[in-house]
């Protein structure tokens, strides 16, 4: 057998391979979900696993919007943190442990969206600087504890190549370390793309709450 023949059939076995491996991704079951059907979400205040000290409270001035756009009643993110702390709990690892039956009794809620943040912020390499966001979303049902979803929702940022090779590589890296260092902060924005990239998620996007407008109401 030729080596072009060869070569075009490793080529076409690798093509099959790929397609077969995406044929066997399932659908998210929403099961629970199509149970609940939950009208309204309050967000507790996002527990914090990076090294971010401010990295909580960023993030969750991005979610009120993309939830809301999905047809969903969001209480106030910082009336509910005011009225946590109000009322002892002074930090998200406190929120994060109040029961459900409380939740349902005092705020009336149909769903609570746990948030933990894996990776916040600019890391930087000996060419390049990358800015990550990556949090891990749980919605829950306030009334049975039922899982009804839950996503990863992950954006970043790099540096890039700056279309000049290793100099422009390097050239790139600092500007973005200068931005970072300044007043620009690209968090928030990243956030943003992360949150939109896992409500709106083909085969485990949350699915439209009872409120989202219609494309002819848009």
């Amino acid at each position: 057998m030729r080596t072009s023949t060869r070569l075009w059939l490793a080529v076409l076995a690798c093509i099959v391979v790929m397609t077969s491996g995406c044929a066997t991704v399932e659908p998210y079951d929403y099961t629970a979900f199509e149970r609940s059907r939950p009208r309204s979400i309050v967000v507790i205040p996002p527990l914090n696993d990076s090294i971010e000290v401010n990295a909580s409270y960023t993030y969750l001035s991005t979610i009120t919007r993309p939830l809301a756009e999905k047809g969903y009643y969001v209480f106030p993110v910082f009336m509910i943190d005011y009225f946590l702390k109000e009322n002892g709990l002074q930090t998200p690892a406190d929120m994060n442990g109040i029961p459900l039956d409380k939740i349902g009794e005092h705020i009336g809620a149909d769903a609570v969206l746990y948030i933990t943040i894996d990776e916040w912020g600019q890391k930087y390499q000996v060419i390049q600087s990358v800015t990550k966001v990556r949090a891990t979303l749980k919605l829950v049902d306030v009334r049975t504890g039922d899982l009804l979803w839950d996503s990863t929702a992950e954006a970043e940022l790099s540096s890039g190549d700056g279309g000049g090779g290793l100099a422009g590589m390097i050239a790139s890296a600092i500007v973005t370390q200068m931005m970072a260092s300044s007043v620009v902060d690209l968090t928030p924005g990243l956030a943003r793309q992360a949150n939109d990239a896992a409500l709106y998620a083909k085969l485990r996007g949350l699915p439209d709450g009872p409120y989202r407008l219609s494309a002819e109401q848009e």
